[in-house]
């Protein structure tokens, strides 16, 4: 299988995800939208040069959709460097801005 390398704030990204929906549905839709997330994550690792690239954010970044969510990331020789996982409808580049990629 191929690696996942999750970043801090990818892994909150998830966490908060998981505690929004559980909060305003429950734990079991929560747990359904993190395993269709996983799997998308899984698929990204095997094929990582399948997404979107998203040099204007990034030099070598990339974007795939999962969902109403993007993950972002960049490709390894051996899987994915998960950055984060966001809402799709949020402003991108104010939200990665912070980030040190």
């Amino acid at each position: 299988m191929a690696r996942i390398l999750r970043r801090p704030r990818a892994v909150l990204d998830l966490l908060e995800l998981w505690n929004y929906v559980a909060e305003r549905a429950d734990s079991e839709r929560a747990d359904a939208l993190l395993s269709r997330l996983y799997d998308t994550l899984n698929t990204l690792a095997d094929n990582p040069l399948m997404g979107r690239q998203r040099d204007e954010l990034r030099p070598g970044l990339r974007s795939h959709p999962a969902g109403r969510y993007l993950v972002f990331y960049f490709p390894l020789p051996d899987g994915i460097d998960l950055v984060r996982v966001l809402y799709g409808g949020r402003d991108i580049a104010v939200a990665l801005s912070d980030e040190a990629l």
